[in-house]
């Protein structure tokens, strides 16, 4: 009898685990087009608007997928940046943004700085964070929340790697995998955010690429992942 009721225990514990998981993404903003248009074609970031945006939202499909349709989806995503660029297109981007949350049951939090990701991410409940990954651009030393927007060819807003002891690594679950779809992350980034959190950051050691996420297909890396 009281094994039976230990390995009920067991289950039930597994079972709430599962329903407590959460899988969170974090999207930064993209540059403007006044700025990246004087540099030559082969330079050019962000013509498309949304290559951060679609490329978050293939993953969702894709966490639906492998964890269940009702997996909690929580979204962060750098507000200045789709608010500038909607601004610049005369398109309400960030409604779009909010309209695409809804669509797919997840919850959106904007932020306005790598404070905001760093408060967003431990005020999530212990140990719910099944998957994090991040879609935006990025250096070896940092996540760059904001890509020429504010400054041609320069970032105003970021997550530096000497941020991520600030990161509470009590909100991880103990199997957590997290992923870096930026350039360069595995250089530096990687082995700081396991020091921190005690969890692998898979990320690339060159640059990614974006160009067929409006076909459906996530970034892919041209030096390949690393954790």
């Amino acid at each position: 009898m009281a094994r039976l009721l230990r390995l009920i225990a067991v289950i039930s514990l597994t079972f709430s685990s599962l329903a407590s998981a959460e899988h969170v993404i974090l999207t930064g903003g993209p540059a403007l087009r006044k700025w990246e248009n004087y540099r030559v074609s082969a330079d050019q970031h962000d013509r498309w608007w949304a290559n951060f945006v679609r490329a978050s939202t293939l993953r969702m499909a894709e966490i639906r997928s492998t964890y269940g349709k009702d997996a909690p989806l929580v979204w962060i995503v750098f507000q200045p940046g789709y608010a500038a660029r909607g601004r610049e297109d005369g398109k309400p981007y960030t409604s779009w943004i909010s309209q695409l949350a809804a669509d797919r049951r997840a919850t959106l939090i904007w932020i306005n700085s790598g404070g905001d990701f760093i408060r967003a991410m431990n005020g999530r409940p212990r140990g719910t964070v099944q998957t994090f990954d991040y879609f935006g651009h990025s250096n070896r030393y940092c996540f760059l929340l904001d890509y020429s927007s504010d400054i041609m060819a320069a970032c105003s807003a970021w997550v530096h790697e000497r941020d991520l002891p600030r990161l509470s690594s009590s909100v991880f679950a103990k199997d957590a995998n997290c992923k870096s779809w930026g350039c360069h992350t595995a250089e530096s980034m990687s082995d700081k955010w396991k020091s921190a959190t005690g969890h692998p950051l898979e990320g690339a050691t060159g640059a990614t690429n974006y160009d067929k996420v409006g076909q459906g297909i996530l970034p892919t890396s041209t030096s390949g992942w690393l954790r």
